[in-house]
C-alpha cells in the first residue's frame, strides 16, 4: 500500500510544470541512488557501486596528477631559471662581437657611470653592475686549473650569490687596492683538494705566451655551488680590481676604468625581452655595445625548459581524457543498472529530461568527490615534498638535488574548474540512452 501511495505522489510531482519541484524530485532520487546501501534482491552488491568507487579513484587520481604535474614543473622552471639569472643576472650589457662564446672573456668598454644610473632609473630594474671576466689558471703544489675569474665590485648585490655558497662567506674588498681572497666552485675546489681559507696561486695568461704574472697567493673566503655543471666547471669570483690590475700587468694601455660590461637585474623575468630593447634604444647607449638576454647566453637551458611545458601539457590532456572516459563508461554502466527504474519513472509521467537530470546529478556528485579528494592529496603530496623533498633528483643530469614546488593557485582552480566543466559537458552524451528506453520494456528489464 505504501508503494501505491508513493507512485501515485511521485506521478503527481511529475506531472507538475514546476521546474522547482522536478529538481527537488530528481535531486532527492539522485542522492538515495548515490548514497544507498542497499543490496539487490539476490543479497548482491550492485556492480554499479563497485565502478562507482573505480570512478571516483579514477577522478582523484587524474585530478592529482594534474595539479601535482604543474606544480613541479612551474617549481622546476623557476628554480632553474633563477640560478641563471642569480648567477648572470637577466641583461648582459657588452661589446658587440660576432660569433664569439658570450660566457669568455670580453673584449674590454670603458666604464659610463652616467648610463648605468640612466639604467638603474628605469622601472622594473632591480640593480646593475660592472663586471669582467679573465681566463686564469689555479695552481696548487700537485695539480693545476683553469677557470674564468670573473670579476665584480664592492657595489654588487651579494644576494644573487648568496643561496649558492655551501661553505665559508663572501669576498670582502678593500678600499684600496684588490681583494686578496677569492671564492671556488665545488667542483673546482674538489679537483684542487681546497677548503675554505687555504692559499691558492693565480696566473694570468697573454695569448700566444707563457705565463706573464703571478699573483699572490689568494685566500678562498667561499665555496659556492650553482648545480649547473656549465659554470661550476668554470667560474671562480674575484675582485673586479684584481681583472683589472692583471690587465693592466699584461699591457701597456691604461685600463684601470675599462669592465667587461655590466649585468642588469630586473625585478621580473617575465619583462627581459621588453627592457632589452629599452636598455639598446637608450640615446646614450653606444652604438658598438649590444644588450643581451640571458636567454641567449644559455638557449639550451632555456629550450629545454620550455620544452617541458610541451610534456606538461600533453600528460595533463591525459590526465584529462582519462578522467572524462571513466566517467562516460561509469554513467553509461549506471543507467543501463537502473533501466527498469527508467522505465518506473517514465510511467509515472517522468519526462526524458527530468530522468537525465536524476542521472546528471548523481554523475556530478562523483566528479566533486573525485576533484575535491584529488586537490587533497596532491596538496598533501606538495606540502610534504616541501617539507621534506623525499623526491630526490641527481643533480649532474637536472641542476638541482629535490624536485621544487610551485603552487599557483589560479591554475590549480582551473584545473579543477576545467575539470568539472568538461565532464559535466560530456557526461550529457551517455544520458541520452534515457530517451532510448519504453516504459514497457523497461520495467519487464532483468
Amino acid at each position: 500500500m505504501s508503494n501505491l501511495f508513493s507512485n501515485l505522489f511521485l506521478s503527481s510531482l511529475f506531472k507538475t510544470t514546476d521546474n522547482y519541484k522536478l529538481l527537488k524530485v530528481a535531486g532527492f532520487i539522485a542522492n538515495r541512488i548515490a548514497f544507498s546501501k542497499s543490496k539487490t534482491r539476490d543479497g548482491q552488491k550492485p556492480f554499479s557501486r563497485f565502478i562507482i568507487r573505480l570512478s571516483v579513484v579514477a577522478t582523484v587520481i587524474s585530478v592529482a596528477v594534474m595539479v601535482i604535474t604543474l606544480s613541479l614543473v612551474n617549481g622546476f622552471q623557476q628554480t632553474i631559471s633563477q640560478k641563471v639569472f642569480s648567477f648572470l643576472g637577466h641583461i648582459r650589457i657588452q661589446e658587440k662581437e660576432q660569433a664569439k662564446a658570450i660566457i669568455s672573456e670580453e673584449t674590454p668598454i670603458s666604464k659610463k657611470d652616467t648610463l648605468a644610473a640612466e639604467i638603474r632609473a628605469m622601472p622594473g630594474v632591480k640593480s646593475i653592475s660592472p663586471f669582467s671576466n679573465k681566463y686564469a689558471m689555479l695552481k696548487t703544489k700537485e695539480d693545476m686549473e683553469g677557470a674564468l675569474l670573473k670579476g665584480i665590485d664592492k657595489h654588487y648585490d651579494t644576494s644573487h650569490i648568496q643561496p649558492f655558497i655551501k661553505a665559508g662567506r663572501f669576498i670582502q674588498f678593500n678600499d684600496s687596492g684588490y681583494s686578496k681572497e677569492i671564492m671556488l666552485s665545488a667542483n673546482t675546489a674538489t679537483k684542487l683538494n681546497l677548503k675554505v681559507n687555504d692559499k691558492v696561486l693565480v696566473y694570468f695568461l697573454k695569448p700566444g705566451d707563457s705565463l706573464r704574472s703571478k699573483v699572490n697567493k689568494l685566500t678562498i673566503a667561499g665555496i659556492f655551488k650553482t648545480g649547473i655543471t656549465e659554470y661550476d666547471d668554470l667560474f671562480a669570483i674575484c675582485d673586479l680590481k684584481l681583472v683589472q690590475w692583471s690587465k693592466k700587468e699584461l699591457s701597456t694601455d691604461n685600463i684601470e676604468n675599462e669592465i667587461g660590461g655590466y649585468e642588469v637585474f630586473l625585478n621580473d623575468y617575465k619583462s627581459i625581452d621588453k627592457k632589452e630593447d629599452e636598455i639598446y634604444n637608450l640615446n646614450d647607449f653606444p652604438d658598438t655595445w649590444d644588450a643581451v638576454s640571458v636567454k641567449n647566453i644559455s638557449p639550451n637551458i632555456f629550450d629545454w625548459l620550455n620544452l617541458m611545458n610541451k610534456n606538461r601539457d600533453l600528460l595533463i590532456g591525459l590526465m584529462l581524457i582519462v578522467a572524462i572516459i571513466n566517467m562516460i563508461t561509469c554513467l553509461i554502466i549506471f543507467v543501463l543498472e537502473r533501466t527498469k527504474m527508467t522505465g518506473v519513472l517514465k510511467a509515472l509521467g517522468a519526462k526524458d529530461w527530468t530522468v537525465q537530470k536524476i542521472f546528471l546529478r548523481h554523475a556530478l556528485i562523483i566528479t566533486l568527490s573525485g576533484i575535491i579528494l584529488g586537490l587533497l592529496l596532491a596538496l598533501g603530496l606538495l606540502w610534504l615534498q616541501q617539507a621534506t623533498g623525499f623526491i630526490r633528483l641527481p643533480e649532474d643530469a637536472y641542476f638541482i638535488n629535490k624536485a621544487a614546488v610551485k603552487i599557483i593557485w589560479w591554475q590549480v582552480g582551473l584545473i579543477c574548474a576545467g575539470t568539472f566543466i568538461v565532464c559535466l559537458l560530456i557526461l550529457i552524451i551517455p544520458t541520452w540512452l534515457v530517451k532510448k528506453i519504453q516504459p514497457v520494456k523497461a520495467i519487464q528489464f532483468r
